[in-house]
C-alpha cells in the first residue's frame, strides 16, 4: 500500500479571503478535517472556545507543539487548520519545515478583502449562512490603512515562499474566486492525495457583500490615490541577490571586565573600536567565540549588550581596497580585477604611481564588488565588500545587536553605551587616516560605482554622498 502523501495539512489564509468558505468545502471531502484557526491568539478553533485535545490557551502558549501532535493523531483522516499571519508564531517554523504537512495558501485581491474587513468590523457579521439575517453597511476607506493592510499581506506571502524555495516545497494556490469553481476544488482533493471528490460546491456560507466595490464604500474617490501609491510591480524594490551570510562568531569580540560584546563589520574601525574595548578594563579582550563559549559568556555577564559599527560604504570600500588587495593580502583577487576588469596595481605594499592610477583601480575594484555582491562573479563574497546590511542579518541568524553604531557619531555612541551599564568610556583615539586617503582620490564617479555596489546600504542606512562636487 502506498502512503500518503502528506499526513496533514494547512491553510495559509488572512482574514476575509474566504477562508471559512473554503473551510467548509473541505470538511464536505470524507476523509478531510478542517478544525478552524487552533492557533488564533484569542482562541482554538472556533470563536469562545478555549480549549481542544485537553490543552488551554495557557497550556498552548506554554507548548504549541504539544497540540500540533495531538490534533494530527487523534483526528481521523487527513486533519489541518487554517493558520493567519497573526497566529501563534511559535508554531510557524515547524509547519513550513515539515515536508508532510501540506500548504494550502488561499489568497484574496487586498481591495476586496480590506473593504471586506471594514464591513465586517462595521456590522459585526463575520459569517452568513442565512441571507434574513444579512446586516449591510458601507465601508469608510482609509488610504494608509489600506497600505499598511497591503504590506502585511505581502510580507506573509514573500515569508512563505522563501521558506518553501529554500525547503524544495510546493504550496496548492487558490484564490477568493475559485472556491466557487468545483473543478479547482476537486483538483485540491486530488493534490492532497485523498479519493473523496465534491459533487457540489458546499451551499452553506452565503456570500455577504456581492455587488461592485465603489458600492460599498462610502468614499470611492479615496480609492485611486492610495492605489497610486502602491508599487504594484515593486519597481522601487532594490533588488538582492546576496547570499546569506553566517553570524560569524569567532569574529566577536568581548570586553574582559565589561558586558560589552563587539561585532565588528570588516572594512570599518575595527582596530579603532577593538583598542577602545579592550581599554576598558586591564583584562583585555575575549575572542575566538564559538556558540557554546559565546553563550556561557551571555549567562557569565548579566545585563551584557551588543554593539556593531557601520562606515559609509564608499569609505568602507576604500579601506578594504587598500588593506585587502594593495597590501597584496589577497593575491587572487588583485589577479582577478587585474586580469577581468583593467585595473593597474602597484607591487604588494607599494604606493600607486599617481592618483589616477589610484583611482582607476579602485574604480575597478567598485565594479568587481557589484558583480560580486549580485552573485555574478561566482566566488565567495569576502567580508571585507560583502554589503553590511547582508553581514548585520547574518549576526542575526545568531543575535541581533543591540545597539547600530555610525562612525561619524562613534564617540557619542560609545559613551551613551557605557552611560547605561554605569561605567566610564575610555577616551576614543581619532584615526583621520582612512578619510584622508579617500579624500585624496575621491570623484563623482567613485561615487556612483559605490552607489550602485551597495544600494541597500545607502538606502537602508540613509546614507548620502561622501562628497559633494
Amino acid at each position: 500500500m502506498t502512503a500518503p502523501r502528506f499526513t496533514s495539512f494547512v491553510m495559509f489564509a488572512a482574514m476575509r479571503t474566504g477562508s471559512n468558505f473554503l473551510e467548509a468545502n473541505l470538511n464536505a471531502l470524507e476523509g478531510v478535517s478542517c478544525l478552524g484557526e487552533m492557533f488564533n491568539p484569542h482562541f482554538i478553533g472556533k470563536k469562545d472556545r478555549s480549549e481542544a485535545f485537553g490543552i488551554d490557551l495557557e497550556a498552548r502558549a506554554q507548548n504549541p507543539k504539544k497540540l500540533l501532535r495531538k490534533l494530527r493523531a487523534e483526528t481521523p483522516g487527513l486533519a489541518g487548520f487554517r493558520y493567519f499571519h497573526d497566529h501563534e508564531p511559535k508554531i510557524l517554523e515547524d509547519l513550513l519545515s515539515d515536508p508532510g504537512c501540506a500548504k494550502v495558501i488561499l489568497t484574496r485581491n487586498p481591495l476586496e478583502s480590506y473593504v471586506s474587513l471594514k464591513i465586517a468590523q462595521a456590522t459585526g457579521q463575520w459569517k452568513l449562512t442565512n441571507l434574513k439575517n444579512l446586516k449591510t453597511a458601507k465601508a469608510r476607506f482609509e488610504g494608509d490603512e489600506f497600505l499598511r493592510h497591503v504590506e502585511r499581506a505581502q510580507d506573509f506571502q514573500l515569508r512563505l515562499m522563501q521558506a518553501l524555495q529554500s525547503s524544495g516545497q510546493t504550496a496548492f494556490y487558490i484564490d477568493y474566486e475559485d472556491i466557487s469553481d468545483l473543478a479547482v476544488l476537486n483538483g485540491l482533493a486530488a493534490w492532497l492525495g485523498v479519493p473523496a471528490r465534491l459533487e457540489a460546491v458546499d451551499q452553506t456560507l452565503k456570500k455577504q457583500n456581492p455587488g461592485r466595490l465603489e458600492d460599498k464604500v462610502e468614499n470611492p474617490e479615496a480609492i485611486p490615490a492610495a492605489l497610486a501609491r502602491l508599487d504594484r510591480f515593486n519597481l522601487g524594490r532594490s533588488p538582492n541577490f546576496e547570499p546569506r551570510r553566517a553570524p560569524m562568531i569567532p569574529s566577536f569580540l568581548a570586553a574582559a571586565d565589561a558586558p560589552l560584546l563587539y561585532l565588528p563589520l570588516r572594512g570599518g574601525p575595527v582596530g579603532q573600536v577593538s583598542t577602545w574595548l579592550g581599554a576598558l578594563g586591564r583584562g583585555g579582550l575575549h575572542s575566538d567565540f564559538v556558540q557554546k563559549t559565546l553563550r556561557q559568556w551571555k549567562s557569565d555577564h548579566p545585563g551584557h549588550r551588543s554593539f556593531t559599527v557601520i562606515r559609509h560604504p564608499l569609505l568602507r570600500a576604500h579601506q578594504a581596497f587598500l588593506s585587502q588587495l594593495v597590501s597584496g593580502k589577497q593575491s587572487e583577487i588583485r589577479q582577478l580585477i587585474s586580469r577581468s576588469y583593467g585595473a593597474s596595481l602597484p607591487p604588494p605594499g607599494r604606493d600607486f604611481a599617481d592618483k589616477g592610477q589610484h583611482q582607476a583601480a579602485f574604480l575597478a575594484f567598485l565594479r568587481f564588488a557589484r558583480h560580486a555582491a549580485a552573485g555574478q562573479t561566482g566566488g565567495r563574497i569576502d567580508g571585507h565588500w560583502a554589503s553590511q546590511s547582508a553581514v548585520i542579518q547574518g549576526f542575526a541568524t545568531f543575535q541581533p545587536p543591540d545597539l547600530i553604531l555610525r562612525e561619524e557619531q562613534l564617540p557619542e555612541g560609545l559613551g551613551w553605551l557605557c552611560a547605561g551599564l554605569g561605567i566610564s568610556a575610555p577616551a576614543l583615539n581619532p584615526d583621520p587616516e582612512p578619510a584622508a586617503a579617500l579624500n585624496a582620490i575621491w570623484s563623482p564617479e567613485l561615487e556612483q560605482a559605490a552607489e550602485e555596489a551597495w544600494p541597500r546600504d545607502y538606502m537602508g542606512f540613509g546614507y548620502g554622498r561622501w562628497r559633494r562636487g
